[in-house]
């Protein structure tokens, strides 16, 4: 592994990372200020920060302006352990006029077909779609 990640145990079911110099804390202490409580919860902030830096930046190449873009991200799980996801659905927001939508619509299949990593991934283990709704 080219960049190593180090997770710390900080006593009980606490444990703490640091991410280009920002530190995450996971805990199973939902009240905790900062805190991450569910794990698997990264798995999707890394599904979805991976497309929407494709999306932005496949559509800044197009020259394309578009604003409020957003994405949204449900998931399921198996019902028996090891619970892992089995159907993850992405929806894309978008505020944008009719003549780019085409665009947007290239921009999100293209990191989704070709550019994404992690969707990639997902698609190895889980049922992985998406849609796009226009405001």
């Amino acid at each position: 592994m080219e960049n190593p990640l180090v997770l710390k145990w900080k006593g009980g079911q606490s444990f703490e990372t640091e991410i280009n110099g920002f530190p995450l804390n996971i805990t199973e202490n939902p009240g905790k200020p900062g805190a991450i409580d569910n794990p698997k919860k990264l798995m999707l902030v890394s599904l979805v920060a991976c497309t929407a830096f494709d999306v932005v930046s496949i559509l800044n190449k197009m020259k394309v302006e578009f604003s409020d873009f957003e994405i949204v991200v449900t998931a399921t799980q198996t019902d028996t352990h090891p619970r892992i996801y089995k159907e993850v659905h992405l929806i894309y927001y978008f505020l944008a006029g009719e003549k780019i939508r085409l665009n947007i619509e290239k921009a999100v299949g293209l990191s989704q077909e070709k550019y994404c990593g992690v969707s990639e991934m997902f698609r190895q283990f889980c049922s992985l779609t998406y849609e796009i709704i226009y405001n």
